[in-house]
C-alpha cells in the first residue's frame, strides 16, 4: 500500500528519541522557581513532585543520589529554587524536570499562604475543635453523598455500600469537585443536604494532585460543611492527602471506600454477631433456669424440713396437753372409786338436799352408768 508521503515515516520511538535528543541537547542545567506540591518519597529513594506557579505546573523527579543530599522531602506549599535540566521520559512520552538541587526561598507559596489564612480563620471560629465533633449514627439508612457523578469516588462508595449494607439508600448530590466553579457547586450541594431527610452526609472525591483538591480547602466549602445538620464524613483524595474539609468534618476517612466502611456496618458481621448473641443468651437463660431450679429444689427441701419440724412441735404440744387434760378428767377420779350422781336432766347432784326421796338418778362410775333411786330414811 502506498501512502503517497514524500517524507520519511518515523516510529513513535524514533520521534520520542529525536525530541529527547533535541530537548536535552539544547537546554542545559538551569534554575527555576516554583511551589512544591505532592512530593512523594518512594522506597527506591527517588522523589517525585510537582513545581507550579500561578499559570503552569511541571512534573519533576529527583533521583536518590540528589535526594539524599537534600535531606527531608519539602512540604506542600514550600517555595523553592530548583536546579536541574529538562528531559523526556520516552517510555510514557512525558516531559519532566530532573532536579539536582532544591533550595527553599524561605517563603511560602501564594496558594499555601491562602491555605494558611483560611485554616487560621476556621480555627479561630472553633471549626476544628474536638468538642464539636458529633458521633456517627450506628446504622444510617438514608445517606447523602456529595461528589461528582462522573468520578471514581461514587463507584467506590456505591460498591462498598451495596456489599456491606444493601438496604441503605444513597442520595447522590452531584457537584464538580475540581476546577473553576467547583467550590461554588460544593457549597450549593451541601446546603441542599440540609433539605433532605438523611441520617448522614459524605463529601468525597478521588485522589489527585494538590491543586485538584483545592476546592476542599475553600473557606466557603468548609463553613457549608460545618453547617450541615447531620453528622459528616470527609473522604478526599488518598490516605496521605489531608484537606481542610477533613479537619472540619465529624470524621475523616482516608479514601472514599473507607468512608463507606466507616458509615455502614457489614451486614454479614452483624448477622453473625446477632447469632452469637442469641446463642450466648440461650445458654445464659439455660444456666439461669438450672440455677433457679436448684434454688427452688433447695427451698422446697428447706420448707419441707421446716414443716416437718413444725408438725413435730405441734404434735408434741398436743400430746402434752392431752395428757394434762386426761389427768384432769373426772373419769380418772372415778377410777379411784368415786361415782358421779346425775338427775334425770343430767345435772350433777352435789348436795344431800338435792336428793329427793323416791326420785330416780344415775351414778356414773368408771366403767359405766348405774341407775338408782333415793330411798326415804
Amino acid at each position: 500500500m502506498t501512502l503517497g508521503l514524500s517524507q520519511d515515516v518515523l516510529s513513535v520511538s524514533e520521534l520520542a528519541g529525536a525530541v529527547k535528543e533535541l530537548l536535552e541537547g539544547t537546554i542545559g542545567p538551569l534554575w527555576i522557581k516554583g511551589e512544591v506540591t505532592g512530593c512523594k518519597a518512594w522506597p527506591s529513594g527517588h522523589w517525585y513532585f510537582t513545581l507550579r506557579d500561578a499559570s503552569a505546573q511541571l512534573h519533576c523527579c529527583m533521583w536518590r543520589t540528589y535526594a539524599q543530599r537534600a535531606g527531608r522531602p519539602p512540604a506542600d506549599g514550600t517555595s523553592v529554587y530548583a536546579l536541574g535540566r529538562p528531559m523526556l521520559y520516552e517510555g510514557k512520552g512525558e516531559f519532566q524536570f530532573s532536579v539536582q538541587r532544591l533550595l527553599p526561598t524561605a517563603a511560602l507559596g501564594d496558594q499555601q499562604l491562602g491555605l494558611e489564612r483560611v485554616k487560621a480563620a476556621l480555627a479561630a471560629d472553633g471549626l476544628f475543635e474536638i468538642g464539636r465533633k458529633r458521633p456517627l449514627p450506628p446504622a444510617p439508612e438514608r445517606v447523602a453523598l456529595v461528589t461528582s457523578t462522573e468520578g471514581a469516588a461514587l463507584r467506590d462508595i456505591v460498591t462498598v455500600t451495596r456489599k456491606r449494607w444493601p438496604s441503605a439508600i444513597l442520595f447522590v448530590v452531584d457537584s464538580r469537585v475540581q476546577g473553576d466553579g467547583a467550590a461554588r457547586e460544593l457549597v450549593a450541594a451541601l446546603r441542599l443536604v440540609n433539605r433532605l431527610d438523611v441520617d448522614l452526609c459524605i463529601v468525597s472525591r478521588g485522589g489527585g494532585a494538590q491543586l485538584d483538591l483545592a476546592a476542599f480547602n475553600d473557606e466557603a466549602v468548609c463553613r457549608a460543611l460545618a453547617a450541615v445538620r447531620v453528622p459528616t464524613i470527609s473522604a478526599v483524595g488518598h490516605e496521605t492527602d489531608v484537606s481542610l474539609t477533613d479537619l472540619v468534618a465529624d470524621v475523616r476517612a482516608a479514601t472514599p471506600s473507607a468512608a463507606a466502611e466507616i458509615a455502614f456496618a457489614d451486614a454479614v458481621d452483624v448477622r453473625r454477631q446477632v447469632q452469637q448473641l442469641g446463642g450466648r443468651l440461650a445458654r445464659s437463660l439455660g444456666r439461669r433456669a438450672e440455677l433457679l431450679e436448684e434454688q427452688l429444689a433447695r427451698a422446697g427441701d428447706r420448707l419441707e424440713g421446716a414443716m416437718d419440724q413444725r408438725v413435730a412441735v405441734l404434735q408434741y404440744r398436743g400430746d402434752r396437753l392431752g395428757a394434762e387434760l386426761d389427768a384432769l378428767s373426772p373419769l380418772r377420779v372415778l377410777e379411784r372409786g368415786y361415782a358421779l350422781p346425775r338427775d334425770r336432766d343430767g345435772r350433777v347432784l352435789r348436795r344431800r338436799a338435792e336428793f329427793v326421796a323416791g326420785e330416780a338418778f344415775s351414778l356414773r362410775v368408771s366403767d359405766g352408768v348405774v341407775p338408782a333411786t333415793v330411798r326415804a330414811e
